[in-house]
């Protein structure tokens, strides 16, 4: 009876299997690759480290949790609170002198170390995610899985699809995208579990289930607005055997050209964190900590990217760029440069794409997308008017004296890329931010509830408060 119960059991157990690989290849799957037994999964590699974090974090409390890690003054508490040391991000660190490290790594390390497409060279985004969550570069398999995982989640409700084509066309796209994010909190796993009562210890799986169907949301989501608000309002359907770089480039209609593939997967790694002060960081972890959903911390976050001191300035970049360009034409003499830069400066305005809150040097991150064009778009005209300005503008804001950090940051390039490729639509480019930095604030929001991390709540004073505190009469 026994050996026949154990006959039985196997014949199910394969059968079971053998169904399961034939549906995943009705959606376009070529085998078992979300769940394939050769390559640990995302969740699991996270649940496998969380322990030993947890006792880290624990001990460092323990040993050193009074110990004084900085001061505060009292320009800092009026200038924007820059510079204050008071978050935790695991994912980045910003050096003012070598750039944005990336759990210890440099972008070349990065563009070196993270796996890509077959024939690719630019690193794919999903790795990036990983190494965010974990620490730990990918292997090549686990990536695959993790393309072919989000591209299996990537179906986007109906209900809010008609949301999106009920708006208006001038409504900006980056409201839109906002506005698409939120209804998604109707299908949060979080705010589900957490309204039927759940563990604490409970509350980063739910995060991570909602955090990867987000993620695997948006390109759809993005290239729906896109394609209505620019185009015919037609989307291509998600390549279930395709990465997320490829997908989004698809949808929003420029696949057929694979260097636009390309600079996808680069600006999405590259545009995705930044640590944690940003404000469309912060504002995610923020309203996180309150134990809003993936969905609408996301929101809050994409609504501060918006701004025009935020995600906004790239574009504010390329239309000075191009009001550049008509005023010197084809001389792009040093002289011609320097002169028109000395115009901006002197009708109180700043050079857009100059100057960083903590970056002293070039941003690396204008760096790699400098390489890019120099490899694909040489001869642009655009590209080599940026080129002269990058030649000439660190000497004149310098001399200027206003500016800390006279060099570049990466808004001062990112969209002349995209203009090059035909992807002109300016009030668009803030969405491909978005859509790129979900990558890299879900993965600390995930971390932040499988840590215990509390809600923020730092103390405030009015003016005459903090007068008082310092000793000043006013």
């Amino acid at each position: 009876m026994a050996s026949s119960l154990r006959v039985g059991s196997s014949v199910l157990r394969q059968s079971l299997r053998t169904n399961a690989q034939s549906n995943l290849k009705s959606v376009g799957f070529t085998g078992l690759r979300c769940y394939s037994s050769k390559s640990k999964s995302l969740k699991d590699t996270f649940a496998e480290k969380l322990p030993a974090e947890i006792e880290k974090i624990k001990k460092l409390k323990k040993d050193y949790g009074s110990k004084v890690i900085g001061e505060v003054t009292l320009d800092q508490v009026y200038g924007g609170a820059r510079g204050i040391k008071s978050l935790v991000w695991e994912g980045s660190v910003l050096d003012s002198e070598e750039g944005i490290r990336f759990r210890g790594k440099t972008i070349p390390e990065c563009q070196e170390l993270l796996p890509k497409a077959p024939g690719g060279n630019e690193p794919l985004p999903e790795g990036l995610f990983w190494l965010l969550l974990t620490g730990e570069v990918p292997s090549e398999q686990q990536v695959r899985d993790l393309s072919a995982e989000w591209a299996a989640r990537s179906d986007v409700p109906k209900f809010v699809e008609e949301l999106i084509d009920r708006c208006p066309s001038d409504l900006h796209p980056m409201a839109q995208f906002s506005l698409a994010v939120t209804a998604l909190e109707h299908e949060s796993a979080f705010s589900k579990a957490y309204a039927k009562g759940i563990k604490k210890t409970e509350y980063w799986q739910h995060t991570f289930e909602d955090s990867m169907d987000l993620i695997a949301r948006l390109p759809t989501i993005a290239a729906r607005i896109y394609r209505n608000v620019y185009k015919d309002g037609k989307v291509a359907a998600v390549q279930k055997d395709k990465d997320y770089g490829y997908n989004l480039a698809n949808q929003l209609g420029f696949a057929d050209n694979t260097d636009f593939v390309e600079l996808m997967r680069l600006y999405l790694t590259i545009h995705s964190d930044h640590e944690g002060g940003n404000v469309s960081a912060h504002t995610t972890h923020l309203v996180g900590s309150a134990l809003s959903s993936p969905m609408l911390s996301l929101a809050a976050g994409l609504n501060g990217l918006a701004g025009p001191l935020h995600g906004l300035a790239n574009q504010e970049v390329l239309n000075w760029l191009q009001k550049m360009k008509k005023s010197v034409g084809t001389d792009l003499s040093d002289e011609n440069i320097k002169n028109y830069l000395w115009e901006t400066l002197k009708s109180g305005q700043v050079v857009p794409g100059y100057g960083h809150a903590v970056l002293r040097k070039t941003d690396p991150r204008y760096t790699s997308q400098r390489e890019f064009a120099l490899k694909h778009l040489p001869d642009d005209p655009l590209f080599k008017l940026v080129s002269q300005v990058y030649k000439i503008a660190p000497g004149v804001l310098t001399e200027h004296g206003k500016t800390k950090n006279p060099y570049p940051n990466v808004d001062a390039h990112s969209g002349v890329l995209l203009q090059y490729y035909g992807l002109t639509e300016q009030n668009f480019y803030t969405v491909l931010f978005g859509v790129s930095r979900a990558i890299g604030v879900l993965p600390q929001l995930i971390i932040d509830r499988a840590v215990g991390a509390p809600i923020e709540r730092p103390k405030s004073f009015s003016t005459e408060a903090w007068a008082k505190l310092v000793g000043a009469q006013l």
